[in-house]
Order: C-alpha cells, then structure tokens, then sequence
C-alpha cells in the first residue's frame, strides 16, 4: 500500500481512537494472517459466521484485537457442502477421538510409551517429556536411557520407567515387545549420524513415532532421507520443529505459516507440527488446524519437550496422528493457562489435570 491510503491508515493508527473492525482490518490477508503493507490496528473485530485463518494467525491477530464472531443465519450443516481442509484447533474438532477411559480398563489397555534420552550431561529434557506423557495419559512409560544417565534419571524419577539403551542395537531388542506402541525421540538426544541411525531404527519398528528437537536437526543438510524413512512406514509420525528447525529440513519451502505448513506435511509424508504463538498442524492429505490458546509464557525452556511427551501419551492410547497433534498443542496451551505468569517447564506437567478434567467433563467420562 502507499499513497493516500497509506497516509490514511497511519494517521488511523497514529491517532488515540479505538477502530472496530468489520470482517478484517484493513490491509490484513485473511488466508495468511499478513499484513499487506499497511494495515489498520483494530481494537476489535467482528466477522461473521466463523474465523479466518488471518484471524489466528500472526500479525493478523494482534492486528484484530479481540474478535467477536456474529450469527448471520448461516447454519453449520454448510460446512459438510463445503467440506473445510482449515480448521481452529478447538476441542470440537477433535473430541471425538479424545481416549475416554474406561470403567473396567487397566493400564495395558491405555498404551505403553518409550521416550529415548541422552547423554548424563542433557537428561533433563527426556525426563520432562517421559513425565508429560505420563500425565496425558498413557498407561506406562520408559525412559530409555544410555548407561551413563542411569543414575541421575533414577534420582528424579519415580512413575516413570527406566531401560538400559546402549545403542541402535539395544533400541531394536527393545522395541521386539510390541506392546512398546509409541516412541519419542530428541529432546536432549544430540545431534549427529547415530541419532540419524537411532532414527532409522524406531522408523523400522512401525510404532506411532514423535520427532522432535535434535531428531530433526540431525538431518539438516539431508531432509529426503528423513521423509523417505517415514515414507517407508505405516504409523503415524509426527515432526514438531520450531521456525529454526523447520528451515533447516524445509529450506525451498516459503509463503505464510499455514501454506508452509501444509507443504511441509505433503513433501515428508508426516503430520507437522509447526510451533509458536500460533502453531500450526498440517496432515499430509491437506487438513491443517491453526492454535490460538497458547499464552505469551510457554516461551521457556523445555516446553517444547513438554509438548513432545504429551503428543507421544496421547498416540500411545491410540488416537490418530492428527487428532493426536492438536489434542497436545491445545492441552499444552491449556496448561500453560492454569500455570499462569512465570511459569517454567516444570510447572507444566502438573497444570494439565485441570485441562484434562475439563475435557473428561466434556466427553461425559466417569
């Protein structure tokens, strides 16, 4: 924009009155979010019907204010006419595959989860991982840890699990019991051919996979054998890279958050998780759900770790990939709610409960 429009939009901006907004503020995408070169600062926002994605997506929302939805008699049956691939990630989008549990159920029956740490130097990242995926529910979990970090993650661990790994060798024997039905691996692994290798094998194993953090850095420079490692299998695998390791595994891919996204998930054949304020998650057959309940405080370290473990608890009680990567990132957001100001890793595990209650609420459980 330039000119008098331009010169408009800043004295609108410049000026002390509050805008309301009807439909989009002026010079905001509403499929990307972006801010075409110019735009109003509204202070509130009403559209109609439902959102837009440049609602829910940076800068788009904070140029929004806050956003009121109006009924314009518009029934919600249009949406099977239309049949939407964007979504809001809320829990009726996915409540249907919430794991209910189940009055005459055990722990067997809720899935067994194996999280893959590292060296005794980087423990603690795992360990926040193992304990999420705990607290989402799985039934068990593991912590597979190398020879070195044995002690130091048995002093901090008590309903958390542990395995003597030593190697790819030992990752393999281990997943021989096939009751070990969802892996996570990355957070505090480090980086380098024998996580590329480690990789490898759990891909082989056919178990619903989370790569996370140093899994994913490990293949800068050769992303194609990744996806073609997850091609090569028949569960879910789930990528939850940050912007500085999507660029690393996606360096062609450009354009909004919501369209790289979706090409990421369509080149490598898993479900994407992209995170940041407004994370995104994108399947490789096209649906995409945008996050917006994230506060400005899960910005701390060992969040995303959290995030990890709750998304491998959920995959190993048997929801779908997808559903599973937005129950995650929405009780991951949820929690950091309940946390509140302050917050550290840490806090988060503890603060799902009243978020999971609120579900169990929902779905009628109990």
């Amino acid at each position: 924009m330039s000119g008098p429009g331009l010169d408009l939009v800043d004295e609108v901006n410049n000026s002390s009155c509050p805008v309301l907004a009807v439909d989009l503020p002026s010079g905001v995408n509403g499929a990307s979010g972006e801010d075409l070169g110019g735009a109003i600062r509204a202070a509130s926002t009403v559209t109609f019907f439902c959102q837009k994605p440049g609602h829910l997506l940076f800068p788009g929302r904070k140029l929004c204010g806050t956003v009121t939805v109006a009924d314009i008699g518009i029934q919600p049956g249009v949406f099977g006419a239309i049949n939407p691939q964007n979504f809001q990630n809320k829990p009726s989008l996915w409540q249907h595959e919430w794991p209910t549990a189940k009055l005459d159920g055990h722990k067997y029956g809720k899935g067994h989860a194996v999280v893959f740490g590292g060296p005794m130097s980087s423990t603690g990242a795992a360990r926040l991982s193992a304990m999420a995926a705990l607290r989402a529910g799985a039934g068990l979990v593991t912590l597979a840890s190398p020879p070195d970090a044995m002690l130091v993650n048995a002093s901090h661990l008590t309903a958390v699990m542990l395995k003597k790994i030593a190697n790819t060798e030992g990752i393999a024997e281990l997943l021989t019991d096939a009751r070990l039905n969802a892996v996570l691996i990355g957070p505090g692994y480090g980086v380098g051919d024998n996580t590329c290798d480690a990789v490898r094998t759990l891909l082989r194993q056919q178990r619903a996979a989370v790569l996370d953090a140093d899994a994913l850095t490990s293949f800068t420079g050769q992303p194609e054998r990744l996806f073609q490692m997850i091609r090569d299998t028949s569960a879910p695998v789930v990528l939850t890279p940050h912007e500085g390791e999507f660029s690393r595994l996606f360096p062609d891919i450009a354009g909004d958050k919501l369209l790289r996204a979706r090409s990421a998930a369509e080149r490598s054949g898993a479900i994407v998780l992209l995170k940041g304020a407004d994370t995104v998650i994108a399947a490789p057959d096209g649906r995409a759900a945008i996050n917006e309940n994230a506060p400005p405080w899960l910005a701390t370290a060992g969040s995303g770790d959290v995030l990890a473990g709750i998304l491998t608890g959920l995959l190993a009680q048997g929801v779908p990939g997808f559903e599973a990567a937005c129950q995650a990132t929405w009780l991951h957001g949820e929690a950091g709610r309940e946390a509140g100001p302050g917050l550290i890793a840490e806090d988060l595990a503890d603060a799902l409960r009243p978020a999971i209650a609120m579900l169990v609420d929902k779905t009628g459980e109990g």
